[in-house]
């Protein structure tokens, strides 16, 4: 049998999984964005790390207002939030040169939202390669960061 080594996610296997409430609503209202990994905030929106990332430097834009659909939305909370996507594309490119990304919400359970009832946008980061042997045969992603490193490598270019 092969092993893949990834101590730090001990951290996830011991941790509580049960939240009460909204992930994000917590997460806004809580007193240290370090631990909730959120990277940034504005009047209407914040910018969180994906605990779970598809790919290192996988970052969430937020509405601070718990909604569910983006029809809610008003015009300055739509305003802020697609600021927040350029302002979380440009450190990202800075941070980690990615070489493209994917951007989007999933909007309803069956459409693969994990959080259905608070939306949010999606921003991956993408490298040439970043889908090799070990997705397509082992049906397993490597991300080769801790979070906490990718955390420190982002917020460094959202704070100027």
């Amino acid at each position: 049998m092969d092993r893949m080594w990834a101590p730090w996610r001990i951290g996830y296997i011991l941790s509580d999984k049960k939240e009460d409430g909204c992930v994000f609503c917590n997460a806004y209202r809580a007193d240290s964005d370090k631990k909730h990994l959120i990277l940034f905030r504005s009047e209407h929106s914040f910018i969180i790390m994906n605990k779970y990332p598809y790919n290192a430097g996988h970052i969430m834009i937020v509405p601070n207002r718990h909604i569910d659909t983006s029809l809610s939305l008003g015009a300055q909370e739509q305003l802020d939030m697609f600021h927040m996507v350029n302002r979380g594309l440009d450190a990202l490119k800075k941070a980690l040169k990615p070489d493209g990304f994917n951007l989007g919400m999933n909007l309803g359970r069956v459409a693969g939202a994990g959080i259905d009832d608070h939306i949010h946008i999606h921003i991956v980061p993408r490298w040439s390669g970043d889908t090799n042997f070990m997705s397509t045969v082992a049906d397993v992603k490597v991300i080769s960061e801790s979070i906490e490193e990718t955390y420190e490598k982002i917020k460094k270019y959202l704070e100027g």
